[in-house]
């Protein structure tokens, strides 16, 4: 296999690890994710350091050939009270200061983001990014324990995160949206409010997560209109036992309180 996509019949992996554990493949999908957003015109974002892939609260997966040498796509899930704040904070905390009251509502009981979502033109098509990396976000989400999940959407992936029962969260920005990551582009606060449970998530699309986490490392054969693609699934995130997630929470509250002392100092200036 050269690590291209066979177009008569796709056959990719979809796995999932903690950013500090893979450098190297978190390097491919900065490569990968650049090249895209750079395709759209944007060259800048409040993330765009990458340090992330020192932050062990992020957990990313990768659509990638099965030698492992390319990755077409990707999605980071970023919890809150890690060395950073979410890029949701970051990326809307100085238009509205209320995001980290908001953020630490959630993150007292385990919340993160699902960010970074991308997928690479040769896999365009498939439902990579439309759908079954949103979908493994979830997984992600409630394999490490998280009781929701927030999301800044561009136009094009508000309705498929709905499906999944993600929520317009309209008590920030502007009735929910922000002018993001550039001027002319619009971007929407979505939250999915109980990853457990998923009581809003479309049936099908709640059954196929369902089905994801119960064996987290399988083969499906999915299919978006009327194409199909392979999938195998390794979903089950490495070397889980050294995360902590009370930690974190606790990590999370610290951070709220840093904002909290820099918005002062902003009030002062």
């Amino acid at each position: 296999m050269d690590g291209g996509i066979n177009k008569e019949n796709p056959e990719v992996r979809l796995r999932a690890f903690r950013a500090i554990d893979e450098p190297e493949t978190c390097a491919l999908f900065i490569e990968g994710h650049t090249k895209v957003l750079t395709s759209i015109g944007v060259t800048k974002v409040s993330y765009s350091k990458n340090k992330w892939v020192n932050n062990p609260a992020v957990f990313v997966m990768v659509v990638e050939s099965l030698d492992r040498k390319r990755v077409f796509g990707g999605a980071r899930v970023h919890v809150s009270g890690g060395t950073e704040f979410l890029p949701i904070e970051m990326a809307t905390g100085a238009i509205d200061p209320e995001i980290y009251n908001l953020v630490w509502k959630f993150a007292k009981y385990g919340t993160g983001e699902l960010c970074g979502l991308w997928n690479s033109r040769e896999i365009a098509g498939y439902g990579v990014g439309s759908i079954f990396l949103i979908r493994a976000a979830v997984v992600i989400a409630h394999q490490i324990g998280l009781q929701s999940l927030f999301a800044l959407c561009a136009p094009y992936t508000v309705k498929p995160v709905q499906t999944v029962g993600m929520e317009l969260e309209d008590s920030i920005g502007n009735n929910g949206t922000f002018y993001y990551p550039k001027l002319d582009l619009i971007a929407t606060a979505m939250l999915l409010k109980d990853v457990p449970e998923l009581t809003k998530a479309h049936p099908e699309e709640k059954a196929a997560i369902i089905k994801v986490r119960e064996n987290l490392n399988t083969v499906r054969t999915e299919e978006l209109r009327g194409k199909k693609i392979v999938i195998h699934y390794e979903a089950k995130i490495p070397n889980l036992d050294q995360w902590d997630l009370k930690q974190t929470i606790i990590n999370a509250e610290k951070n709220l309180l840093s904002a909290k002392v820099t918005k002062k100092e902003w009030d002062f200036i």
